[in-house]
């Protein structure tokens, strides 16, 4: 549900509560689409952002930590020169809608006090976020928008701000019961929450269902006395800033699920868990979802680039191997030659074939050799011969280049699999750095668009002895990895298949059941994830090493042990993460 013109209310009467009067003093914009201000209110600190992503557009105070670009980008300059020092007047909804203002007091080049608007639309794929001057002209936007993609509206630096175009619905913070009453008439039937959903302005579906269950009797689809349940919409309509008490509705898996601006009845009461402000409950609701999506967004070119390699590769594979199934005729060629040379004497110029005593057959069986009528019978075995050196330096060229694709599939499929499990902007970069050197992707110039990022950290978890086990998120990662560990800890990987290095940070020996859990992480962190059992090898770290000139990831190892194992989720989770 987030973010409805119900929540949307709710969040600007809170900011405005918290950041009226408000000095600005930190504005930075970690993505194109999403702003942080550090804003002074209440002897406190605190992060407003205003985020117009498609999939998770919002506003809201956040305690989360952002990495911003090497360069902020024009939207993050131009706010820095007309909003840092100004003062917060007021933030506001407009019109019942998902749409957010918050206007300042700031002071232009000549100490003039001007007013200076920042208007947050919550749209889906067309949300975005202005900056707009005294007179409502547009200073500039997260997203440009010119007449070839919108007859609609145009969003660009100088023109005059105008609103979305109105959908014709009620304005909840004035809803009149008799206008409401008046549109339902009109449609009366079908389901009652949809009608809410339809003729009000910002409500979502499940935010109607809520308010139908509250105005309505139970089981009811369509009230039986429509004028007295719009008379009870009005009255909740206009209590709902009293009724603030954020909560968030946990899943089975215990994950944030949705955020309510007060508790639903329409939901289980007993899976909403209550929240100090809307923005904590937000906070914990986005925290991880817009991460995922985001880095889903910036790693989809790099995996469509892996696959269409991987593609190319297996094209080149099976020419490979068709070239070196056509060599098999390499002897045949050769004996054909030798027949014709040892025979000499028999044949003649013009023969189109020749019946020959086969010398390679132990049983001294014949060979039918075709011979080429326009060439002498010398002529002919130099013909075969010239094929069989053919074939012969085919055969071998083919095999080296067979090898070699092999090798380039292996490490494509190990950097894939390292980019779909990508758990954070920092192995991400990692991956595309090392995807640039090998020359699979172009090195990004735009300093807007490079960060600059912490070195990347595996996963740390505790086993059931409380011994410390690290698994490698990627390739790079995995050397890091193994590379630090010391002599005598044990090095596991799932066997013959792409997956993750594994380290139990102890020396000497290890109890069966972090071993145990171990190499069921090694597994579970492994393409054979899926597989009924996996293959486990091994041994000491001092026993793995990395040949000269290897692709990442890629070690050699001897004195191992395998043990077979399945990966099954439900172990995993019960195996305490410390560090993801």
């Amino acid at each position: 549900m987030p973010m409805d013109g119900l929540t949307v209310g709710f969040a600007a009467r809170e900011l405005d509560r918290m950041l009226k009067g408000g000095r600005v003093d930190r504005i930075t914009q970690p993505e194109r689409d999403a702003v942080v201000m550090v804003i002074r209110a209440g002897s406190e600190n605190h992060k407003l952002l205003l985020c117009a992503s498609p999939n998770n557009a919002r506003c809201h105070l956040t305690g989360g930590s952002f990495t911003n670009p090497l360069e902020p980008p024009s939207l993050c300059m131009l706010m820095r020169k007309q909003l840092t020092g100004a003062r917060i007047t007021e933030i506001r909804q407009e019109n019942g809608d998902r749409i957010l203002r918050v206007d300042m007091d700031a002071v232009n080049e000549l100490g003039d006090h001007v007013l200076r608007r920042l208007v947050l639309e919550i749209m889906g794929r067309h949300s975005n976020l202005m900056l707009l001057d005294e007179n409502g002209r547009i200073l500039e936007a997260a997203r440009h928008v010119n007449a070839e993609m919108s007859r609609v509206r145009q969003i660009q630096p100088g023109m005059i701000y105008q609103a979305p175009p109105s959908q014709n619905k009620l304005n909840p913070e004035s809803l009149q019961a008799e206008a409401l009453e008046e549109r339902l008439r009109k449609r009366e039937g079908g389901s009652f929450a949809k009608a809410l959903s339809d003729e009000i302005a910002g409500l979502s579906r499940i935010s109607a269902e809520e308010l139908a269950e509250r105005v309505t009797s139970r089981g009811e689809d369509w009230p039986e006395d429509l004028a007295d349940a719009c008379r009870r919409l009005e009255s909740l309509l206009r209590r709902l800033p009293e009724m603030a008490a954020p909560c968030v509705l946990r899943g089975e898996d215990g994950e944030a699920e949705d955020v309510f601006p007060f508790p639903y009845l329409s939901l289980d009461l007993s899976r909403q868990e209550s929240s100090r402000t809307l923005s904590a409950a937000l906070d914990i609701y986005y925290s991880s979802r817009d991460a995922k999506d985001r880095l889903s967004q910036k790693s989809a070119s790099m995996i469509r680039t892996l696959k269409g390699q991987a593609e190319r590769c297996a094209r080149k594979l099976a020419m490979q191997e068709e070239e070196l199934a056509s060599a098999e005729r390499m002897e045949e060629y050769r004996r054909m030659g030798e027949a014709i040379h040892a025979n000499l004497y028999q044949l003649k110029k013009g023969m189109a074939e020749a019946v020959l005593p086969d010398w390679n057959d132990p049983e001294g069986g014949t060979l039918t050799v075709p011979l080429d009528i326009r060439l002498t019978p010398i002529q002919n075995a130099q013909k075969y011969f010239k094929k069989y050196q053919k074939a012969r330096s085919a055969r071998e060229t083919a095999a080296v280049q067979r090898d070699k694709t092999l090798e380039e599939m292996d490490y494509l499929e190990n950097m894939l699999m390292d980019a779909e499990n990508c758990t954070g902007e920092s192995e991400l970069e990692e991956i595309r750095r090392e995807l640039v050197r090998t020359g699979y992707m172009k090195r990004v110039t735009n300093r807007r668009q490079q960060r600059q990022l912490p070195e990347s950290k595996p996963y740390r978890y505790l086993s059931a002895d409380g011994i410390e086990i690290r698994i490698g998120k990627n390739s790079l990662q995995n050397d890091r990895l193994t590379q630090s560990a010391g002599a005598n800890e044990t090095w596991l990987h799932a066997k013959d298949i792409p997956g993750s290095h594994v380290i139990i940070r102890r020396e000497g020996e290890i109890p069966l059941s972090t071993l145990r859990q171990a190499a069921m992480l090694a597994a579970w962190y492994s393409k054979g994830r899926n597989s009924s059992t996996v293959p486990v090898d091994y041994t000491l770290r001092k026993y793995v090493k990395k040949p000269s000139g290897a692709a990442p990831g890629k070690v050699i190892y001897t004195h191992q042990k395998t043990v077979y194992i399945t990966a099954e989720e439900e172990e995993i989770r019960k195996i305490r993460l410390v560090e993801e």
